[in-house]
């Protein structure tokens, strides 16, 4: 699939302009949490990784998906810190993009993070262990 989206229905993908302009929001969203540059200490006590943004066709909607770094804070306390300030994440967003409007943030807990845990907590398990380490009776 490479750069489609994963968060879209397969079929039409997010067009081009969607990706690059979903990229360059979760990039400049990323710095500033780095940067703890917000004026909230709770939040910049928090490590928080912006996993994607995902943006509406008309790019008025950008949804985040975050995740708090090792388990550091809850997700949605990192969700409800980021909704607190997003008047001033928005307006960061705005300054780095060249939109005629700054996106409304909407954030989300970034799933793929609990996914891969599963995925890596399943191949731990001794049994698939044993399976994969079994040569394929098809080849």
């Amino acid at each position: 699939m490479g750069a489609m989206s994963k968060r879209t229905p397969s079929g039409t993908g997010p067009s081009q302009r969607q990706l690059r302009v979903g990229e360059l929001i979760r990039r400049t969203l990323s710095d500033v949490l780095n940067r703890a540059e917000i004026h909230d200490p709770e939040l910049n006590a928090m490590s928080i990784t912006v996993g994607e943004v995902s943006c509406s066709p008309d790019l008025k909607v950008a949804t985040v998906y975050v995740m708090p770094l090792m388990g550091s804070v809850p997700v949605q306390d990192a969700i409800a810190a980021l909704a607190r300030n997003k008047a001033e994440l928005r307006h960061r967003v705005s300054q780095e993009l060249t939109l005629k409007y700054a996106p409304d943030l909407r954030f989300r807990p970034d799933e793929t993070f609990d996914r891969l845990d599963e995925t890596r907590r399943l191949f731990s398990d001794p049994t698939v262990q044993r399976d994969l380490e079994k040569p394929d009776e098809d080849a």
